[in-house]
């Protein structure tokens, strides 16, 4: 079984394709809609079809420069049929993808010289996609267990030279295919007892290129992984492999196209960040204010009761690798607290959750109330709910908030969020395991502030202080993280890659800050990011992002302060500040009017510069200490 179950079905699917392909004015929002369905590989194949007739010359103006990706397919087989759940993939997650496909087999020697038209396409990522077959090529069955090694050696080493060609010749991020185990074991179960058989070598590989994809920064896209999920039947047809060289099976391709997806949404920055949870009957069963703290269903000695269990230790492992949790739920406040307060089997606790809205609203208007107070844009939410009524109601009141089509028994709900894969990542941080803790400590400083009479008042009580330094080793995978995923605070939104930033940092034109913003309730990590670029006597802000939720406490002027003396000591007189138009940064449309800046220019795109002599900044009073580090 790959296809994908936890998005909802519809029936009238085939209808409505049918009628947007004869009308030939459909929406890019009528569009994204029908991706969010259960498609099959027809069904993919055809809303391909006419998203490219649809728009032939490119996405609408709609889809914003961050959200257009161009990715470069490479493989050692077929894969024609991939391109279209790829692009679909994409345009779930409201991306448009454009794809450029390699000559067969000609993978090595495009990336060794890659050919004008690939250059000219200027990918943002590569996708390799290699077939079993041809990576255990060359094995030699009598040869022994250190020919065995030697050709894994040799593959590895072969694949890092790949990878390394499509980032040093390409400037391209890289994704890397898994192995299918395609090959037939020759021994049984102790197949790894025979140095050269083929099946074992597959095995051997997809774990050395684990180790070797982390030791080179290369995303895998984990097919083997889903194999042992779904069985090889549901992804590889022998029969297919002869007639045209697909190893993948069409059947397959929706779901390969929306793994590859999640991939490049989450270097995007598209991830969810937040996990929104109904109570009764999701992580409890009954209902708490009818049946009391006695007789929901939950805890160990009940079918029923341990699945529930299940879910919240899978909830809270999310929860402590950075998924923000928040409950949504239509019920009496102290009743819905209880079982986190008081029952013994409750695995998940007050202090997990971010944000508690129980009331009788409905709960669309609550998700938005969620966002709201949590900060951030309302297509961060996964919403988890029992009831179809409601998951269907927030799905046509909310389109952007992710809804799980959860089966019945809630034995499958854990299984059905990891399947789905909202919270794709390529890296943590160690921020990332601290972010439940830090927006726990939002909702102190909230309730600090509604202590106050006056917002002067209830800063001077946060004792901030604010600690800067230019860009590091240590911190860059959080760099790397925060540029890509931040999009509200956001002056220019300029993606970036690990290599680009430790570029611009050895670069002595280029001038990179961090900050990290600590207060009496803890510290909020590393909340701002500013870059710019020296030429002459000028110096040009080419990134400024910083985190929502520190937004009213002046680290805006404080950060202004740190970049104009860093800015003098390099030689600068003036600032030059840009602002990029997205549909999501118009927050900070006056960010640097309000800074006083004056304006410089406007461009056919929205877009605007400003600029501030140095010796005009008047040092701001601050309700904050700011520390160099």
């Amino acid at each position: 079984m790959t296809d994908l179950y936890w998005l909802p079905l519809d029936d009238g699917l085939g209808q409505t394709l049918k009628d947007l392909q004869q009308a030939g004015t459909a929406t890019w929002r009528e569009l994204v809609a029908c991706a969010g369905s259960r498609l099959d590989f027809v069904q993919t194949n055809k809303l391909d079809r006419i998203v490219r007739q649809r728009f032939p010359a490119g996405p609408p103006p709609e889809v914003g420069a961050q959200d257009r990706l161009r990715l470069a397919v490479l493989g050692s087989s077929t894969t024609d049929h991939l391109l279209p759940g790829l692009r679909v993939g994409a345009l779930r997650r409201g991306l448009w993808l454009d794809l450029w496909q390699g000559d067969y087999g000609l993978y090595f020697s495009q990336l060794a010289d890659p050919p004008e038209a690939l250059r000219a396409f200027a990918p943002t990522s590569v996708l390799l996609t290699l077939d079993s077959r041809h990576l255990a090529a060359g094995l030699d069955l009598r040869a022994g267990e250190a020919a065995a090694r030697d050709h894994l050696r040799w593959t590895v080493d072969r694949l890092r030279q790949a990878w390394r060609m499509a980032r040093e010749k390409l400037g391209a991020g890289v994704l890397q295919q898994t192995l299918l185990p395609v090959l037939p074991g020759l021994v049984g179960s102790n197949e790894h007892r025979l140095a050269g058989s083929p099946a074992a070598f597959v095995n051997a590989l997809n774990e050395a290129l684990r180790a070797a994809a982390d030791e080179e920064r290369v995303d895998l896209v984990a097919i083997d992984q889903q194999c042992a999920r779904y069985g090889l039947a549901a992804w590889y047809d022998p029969r297919l492999w002869h007639r045209a060289k697909q190893e993948i099976a069409p059947g397959a391709t929706p779901l390969y196209g929306d793994l590859v997806a999640r991939l490049l949404a989450a270097k995007a920055g598209r991830s969810r960040k937040c996990l929104v949870l109904d109570l009764d009957n999701t992580l409890w069963g009954g209902v708490i204010g009818d049946d009391g703290l006695e007789r929901i269903v939950l805890g160990q000695g009940h079918a029923v009761g341990e699945a529930y269990v299940d879910l919240q230790i899978a909830v809270r492992a999310l929860a402590q690798r950075g998924v923000i949790l928040a409950v949504c739920s239509k019920n009496d406040e102290a009743n819905a607290w209880l079982p986190f307060d008081s029952h013994p089997e409750m695995v998940l606790k007050r202090g997990d959750i971010a944000c508690f809205v129980a009331n009788w609203n409905d709960k669309a208007a609550n998700l938005r109330e969620i966002a709201a107070r949590l900060n951030i844009g309302i297509d961060s939410l996964v919403f988890l709910d029992d009831n179809p009524f409601e998951r269907n109601l927030v799905r046509r009141e909310l389109p952007e908030v992710a809804v799980p089509e959860v089966p019945d028994d809630a034995a499958f709900y854990a299984q059905t969020l990891a399947d789905a894969g909202y919270f794709e990542s390529t890296s943590l941080s160690e921020e990332d395991f601290a972010r439940g803790a830090q927006y726990q400590a939002n909702a102190q400083r909230s309730s600090a502030l509604a202590e106050h009479s006056d917002m002067a008042g209830y800063l001077a009580s946060l004792d901030m202080r604010l600690l800067w330094s230019p860009f590091d080793e240590l911190n860059l995978t959080r760099i790397v993280q925060l540029t890509n995923k931040t999009n509200q605070f956001n002056l220019t939104t300029r993606r970036t890659t690990e290599e680009e930033v430790r570029a611009r940092m050895a670069a002595p034109d280029k001038l990179t800050l961090q900050f990290r913003l600590l207060d009496r309730f803890g510290d909020n990590g590393i909340i701002a990011l500013v870059e710019g670029s020296l030429a002459g006597d000028t110096l040009t802000v080419d990134s400024w992002l910083m985190s929502c939720r520190v937004l009213k406490r002046e680290v805006e002027r404080a950060t202004l302060q740190v970049l104009a003396e860093e800015a003098k000591r390099m030689g600068a007189t003036r600032l030059v500040g840009l602002y990029r138009p997205t549909a999501k940064n118009a927050m900070v449309a006056d960010h640097y009017r309000t800074l006083g800046f004056t304006h410089l220019s406007d461009d056919a795109e929205g877009g605007s510069a400003w600029t501030l002599h140095l010796q005009d900044l008047v040092p701001a009073d601050l309700p904050l200490q700011i520390t160099r580090t």
